[in-house]
C-alpha cells in the first residue's frame, strides 16, 4: 500500500556552535532571504522556523524592511514561528528559565500574529519529564522530540502529551547533496522505510539540517522522486501541524511517563553535563541572582525595570542554548558566553543596589524574599566598623549606595574599606524587612588542623583519609580520551586517588570555622576549603586551584555503605528518582560498532541530589556541578573535565562523530578552577532546607 508522506521544510538554527554568532547570523541572512523569496512567490507552501524566536529577531535586526512580509506570511500560515525564545538544554535549565523561555517566545510570536504552537525540541540532548507540565501551563498540547526516545512509535503519549518521535531525526539534507535524482530517491526510500516501520499510513519527513537553506528547485525534485517511488510513497510538502491532524487518535497507543534519556537509538551526549564547568557555575549564579532581582522588583512594586529584566533573561537564555551551555562550541563562542554572564550579574546586582538605595536599606537591614522563614548565618557588607559581628574579609571598593546615588559621583576619597561580616539570623519571616540584630548564642563549633565539627556534623582526617560522619571522601583523577560531548574512558583506568599533603585551620570565629586541605595531584596542588557554621546541618566545600593537566577527569568520590540503586536529583526544581545498575562498568562495555554511544551510569542534576536509604544517606547541594555517576557503592561528581576537541573521531565511548573535530584549547580548562558543593545527611525536607540556606533569597 502506498504511504502518504508529509514533508516539512525547516532549518535547525544554532545561534552559535562551531562558528560564532555573528558569523552564523550572516549565513542566516542568506538562508532566510531565500526562504522568504520562495514563500512570497509560492515556490514552497510553508516553512517551519525551528521553534525559536531568537533566530527571527537576529534576522530582523539586519533586515527590518522584511518585517511586514514576515507578518503577512505568518498570518497566512506559510511561516511558522515560536513558541520558544531559544532551544535551551532542558537538564541545565531551571523551571523559572524554561518558563521565561516560553513567556518571551510566545509574547514575541503573538506580536507577529502567530498563535499556534508545537513544542519543537528536535535536537536537545534528551528531555526532562517536567517540561510537559510547563508546556501545558502555556496552552501547548503538542510536542516533537528526537534524542533520548525509547523504542517507540512515531506517535506516542509522553506524560500525557501528544508527541511525535522523529525516527530518523530532523537532519535530512538528501535534496541538497550533489547526486542524481535516482540516488536521492534511493536514499530517501531507505529513510522512509525506517520511519514506516514505526508509523502508520502517514509519515512525517523533515527536510532540512543545521544552518541549511532550501533548494530552489525543491518542488521539482519532490515531483521527480514521487515518480520514482510511486509504488511505495507519495511525498507532499506541508507542515507538522498537518501531520498532527492526520494522525489524531494514534498517540494513546504507546504511553511513556518518564524522562527521555535513552541512548540506545540516538546519541544523548551525556558528557556535556561535565564539559566546561566554568559555564555551569556562571549559569547557576546568574539564574539565582536574576531571579532574586526580579523578586525584589515585585516586592518593592518598582516601575521601569520590566524591559531591563527581560533583556537580562534574553542574554541568559542565549547562553542556555544547548550548544552553548553544554560547552560544545568554539573557544570564541564560550568567551562571549562568559561576557554575557558578566553583563547579567552587572544588571541584576545594579537593580538590587538601586532598589536598596531608593528604599533606604542601611547596612544592617535585611529582607527575606523566600516563602519560608529564614534562620541561619548570613554574610553582609558594610563600609562601617560594626561591633558584635564576626569579621571575615576586608576589601577596597566604593560603597554601593554612593554608586547608586545619581546626584553624586564617587571621588578618590570615597574609595574605602568594605568589610564582610557574619550575622546570626533567627526566624526572619517571609516578605518582612528587619534589622540584623547582633544576637549571642552559644557556639557548638570545634576545629583542629585535622577536624571540623558541630553538634550535627563531623569531618576528620585519619591516616591520610577524610571521613564525613563516617563516610569516606576522596578525590579521584581519571584519564579522559573524549571530547566536549562524551567522557572517553581509558579501558583499564581505575583512577588515581590524590594524596593529602597538609591540612590546617584557616578561620576560627564563633559563627563559622574553616579548614584548608591541600591535595597532591599529578602536577597540581588542589586546595579544598571546608567551612561549617554553628548549628548548621551542612558542610560547605570550596575547591580553588590551578589546573595544568590536559585530558583528564577529576571527581570527588563518596564511598557509601552499600551499592547505590537509586538517586533523587533535581530537575526543573523538582527531585526526581533515577534507578541505576551499580554493577555496570562503562569500561567493560565500550562500543565496537559504528553508530553506537556507550551506555553509562551518569546523569545530569541541577542544584543537587539525595540518596535517601536506610544505610545509604547522603545529600549534595551544588553551585554549578551538574553531573553525577554511580558505580558500586560510590557516588562520583566531576569537579573538572579537561579535553581538547569539540568532537573526537576516536572517542572510545562513541563510535561516530557528534560534530566537527575542531581543536578548542580552553576546553582543557587550563588555569584557575573552582568548584562548590555542600554536604548534608537527611531526607527530602532536609534537601529543601539546605537548598534554601545555600541559595538564599535574602536582600541585605
Amino acid at each position: 500500500m502506498r504511504k502518504h508522506v508529509i514533508a516539512y521544510l525547516h532549518t535547525h538554527w544554532d545561534r552559535e556552535w562551531y562558528r560564532e554568532h555573528e558569523v552564523f547570523r550572516l549565513r542566516l541572512l542568506r538562508v532566510f532571504d531565500n526562504v522568504l523569496e520562495m514563500l512570497s512567490k509560492n515556490k514552497i507552501p510553508s516553512f517551519y522556523f525551528d521553534g525559536q524566536i531568537s533566530a527571527l529577531e537576529d534576522y530582523l535586526e539586519m533586515r527590518p524592511e522584511k518585517e511586514e512580509l514576515i507578518r503577512t506570511l505568518i498570518r497566512h500560515k506559510k511561516l511558522f514561528i515560536g513558541p520558544f525564545y531559544c532551544l535551551i538544554d532542558e537538564f541545565l535549565t531551571d523551571r523559572t528559565c524554561f518558563s521565561k523561555n516560553l513567556e518571551i517566545g510566545i509574547k514575541t510570536a503573538q506580536k507577529f500574529g502567530c498563535n499556534d504552537y508545537i513544542a519543537y525540541l528536535a535536537d536537545t540532548f534528551g528531555h526532562s519529564q517536567n517540561v510537559v507540565d510547563i508546556l501545558r501551563d502555556f496552552g501547548i498540547d503538542k510536542c516533537i522530540v528526537w534524542r533520548g526516545t525509547p523504542n517507540c512509535p512515531s506517535e506516542f503519549s509522553w506524560c500525557g502529551m501528544d508527541t511525535v518521535n522523529l525516527i530518523r531525526g530532523y537532519f535530512n539534507d538528501i535534496f541538497s547533496i550533489d547526486a542524481a535524482i535516482e540516488k536521492k530517491a534511493e536514499l530517501l526510500k531507505s529513510n522512509l522505510d525506517k520511519i514506516a516501520e514505526k508509523s502508520g499510513n502517514v509519515l512525517l519527513l523533515p527536510i532540512g539540517a543545521d544552518h541549511l537553506g532550501v533548494e530552489t528547485d525543491i518542488a521539482d525534485q519532490i515531483e521527480a522522486v514521487n515518480e520514482i517511488l510511486k509504488n511505495d510513497y507519495f511525498i507532499r510538502l506541508g507542515s507538522p501541524f498537518d501531520y498532527f491532524k492526520r494522525v489524531e487518535g494514534k498517540f494513546k497507543e504507546f504511553e511513556w511517563n518518564d524522562e527521555l534519556r535513552d541512548n540506545s537509538n540516538t546519541f544523548t551526549l551525556q558528557g556535556c553535563y561535565s564539559s566546561r564547568l566554568d559555564l555551569k557555575r556562571e549559569n547557576i549564579e546568574c539564574t539565582h541572582i536574576l531571579d532574586l532581582a526580579s523578586k525584589f522588583v515585585k516586592h518593592q512594586k518598582a516601575a521601569g525595570y520590566d524591559a531591563v529584566i527581560e533583556h537580562a533573561y534574553k542574554m541568559l537564555l542565549q547562553n542556555q542554548a544547548h550548544d552553548s551551555i553544554c560547552g560544545c562550541s568554539t573557544d570564541d563562542v564560550h568567551a562571549e558566553n562568559l561576557i554575557r554572564y558578566k553583563k547579567i550579574k552587572q544588571i541584576a546586582n545594579t537593580i538590587i543596589d538601586e532598589l536598596k538605595f531608593k528604599n533606604n536599606f542601611d547596612d544592617i537591614k535585611i529582607l527575606n524574599l523566600s516563602a519560608k522563614p529564614f534562620s541561619g548565618i548570613v554574610e553582609f557588607e558594610s563600609s562601617k566598623h560594626l561591633e558584635g559581628y564576626d569579621l571575615v574579609k576586608t576589601k577596597k571598593e566604593f560603597d554601593s549606595s554612593l554608586l547608586s546615588d545619581t546626584q553624586r559621583i564617587p571621588v578618590t576619597e570615597d574609595y574605602t574599606n568594605i568589610y564582610t561580616y557574619l550575622a546570626n539570623i533567627d526566624t526572619l519571616k517571609s516578605d518582612e524587612i528587619e534589622h540584623i540584630i547582633s544576637e549571642y548564642s552559644r557556639s557548638d563549633l570545634r576545629i583542629t588542623d585535622t577536624s571540623i565539627e558541630n553538634s550535627n556534623l563531623n569531618l576528620k582526617i585519619e591516616d591520610g583519609v577524610i571521613y564525613i560522619n563516617g563516610i569516606r571522601f576522596s578525590l579521584i583523577d581519571f584519564a579522559d580520551l573524549g571530547d566536549s560531548y562524551n567522557f572517553g574512558p581509558k579501558q583499564e583506568d581505575k583512577g588515581n586517588e590524590l594524596k593529602i599533603l597538609r591540612s590546617r585551620a584557616v578561620l576560627k570565629t564563633s559563627s563559622r570555622v574553616s579548614l584548608r586541605i591541600d591535595f597532591e595531584g599529578a602536577w597540581d596542588v588542589v586546595s579544598l576549603f571546608i567551612s561549617l557554621d554553628k548549628h548548621s546541618t551542612y558542610l560547605s566545600f570550596n575547591f580553588d586551584w590551578v589546573n595544568t593537566q590536559k585530558n583528564h577527569l577529576l571527581c570527588v568520590q563518596f564511598n557509601l555503605a552499600e551499592p547505590i540503586y537509586e538517586v533523587f536529583s533535581e530537575d526543573m526544581n523538582i527531585l526526581i528518582k533515577r534507578n541505576f545498575n551499580p554493577a555496570y562498568n562503562i569500561r567493560e562495555n565500550l562500543p565496537q560498532e559504528r553508530g553506537i554511544e556507550a551506555k553509562n551510569n551518569t546523569a545530569p542534576m541541577q542544584r543537587g541530589l539525595l540518596i535517601d536509604e536506610e544505610k545509604n544517606n547522603l545529600g549534595i547541594v551544588t553551585k554549578g556541578l551538574t553531573q553525577y555517576e554511580v558505580f558500586e557503592n560510590k557516588l562520583l561528581i566531576p569537579i573538572l573535565r579537561s579535553t581538547g576537541l569539540i568532537s573526537n573521531p576516536q572517542n572510545p565511548a562513541r563510535t561516530t562523530p557528534a560534530g566537527p573535530p575542531i581543536e578548542v584549547e580552553s576546553l582543557q580548562q587550563i588555569g584557575r578552577s573552582k568548584a562548590e558543593f555542600h554536604v548534608f545527611f537527611g531526607n527530602h525536607n532536609a534537601f529543601d532546607d539546605v537548598l534554601n540556606q545555600v541559595f538564599k533569597k535574602i536582600i541585605i
